[in-house]
């Protein structure tokens, strides 16, 4: 029952109150952007969701979009604005995710949504990597909190492996302890 009906009606409750709270710092961290940003203080990218439905992930945008004599972005080092690494390093991007929850795209927990051309590589090493596309997306998951930030084939694998556990069992309560640990992560400034 939880799976089905109450965790969208706690994902509706979740997202309307933080939203409500963080109103004040979003304002805030949507106006600084605009003005770094010529006028664009968000990002969106198509990813895949829940049965792998196209939708666009919202995120504050932390990087310009200068580009080298070639016409080519530069890398994501040197295109990341000293505003926007304060704001990743404190997970405040992630925060427009919420309106992806309202529309129902999203769920506050679940397994991060990842690019597509990066998924066609991790399903030729990761043994039904697809099937993290039976359930909505999360703003924040069991691999988050339980591994962090990897952005190698190795560290896919054991992320996926979490995601497969949490799919296999998720409930109220694992949903609960997932939200605390993602709070203790963004409080103490480690990232997720």
């Amino acid at each position: 029952m939880y799976k089905k009906v109450f965790k969208r009606v706690i994902d509706l409750i979740v997202a309307f109150v933080a939203l409500l709270i963080l109103a004040p710092l979003i304002g805030l961290v949507t106006l600084l952007l605009y003005s770094q940003n010529k006028g664009k203080p968000f990002f969106f990218q198509e990813r895949p969701g829940q049965f792998k439905k196209p939708f666009y992930i919202i995120k504050f945008k932390t990087m310009t979009d200068e580009k080298d004599a070639e016409g080519n972005l530069l890398p994501d080092n040197l295109r990341i604005t000293k505003f926007g690494g304060w704001v990743r390093k404190l997970s405040i991007d992630e925060l427009p995710q919420l309106i992806n929850v309202l529309k129902g795209e999203m769920s506050v927990i679940g397994p991060r949504p990842e690019r597509e051309v990066f998924i066609k590589e991790l399903e030729q090493v990761i043994p039904f990597y697809r099937c993290r596309h039976l359930i909505k997306p999360g703003i924040t998951g069991l691999a988050q909190v339980s591994f962090g930030y990897g952005s190698s084939v190795s560290d896919a694998v054991h992320k996926h492996r979490y995601d497969v556990f949490y799919l296999k069992h998720r409930s109220l309560w694992m949903d609960i302890k997932i939200l605390f640990r993602t709070v203790k992560t963004v409080i103490l400034g480690q990232g997720l």
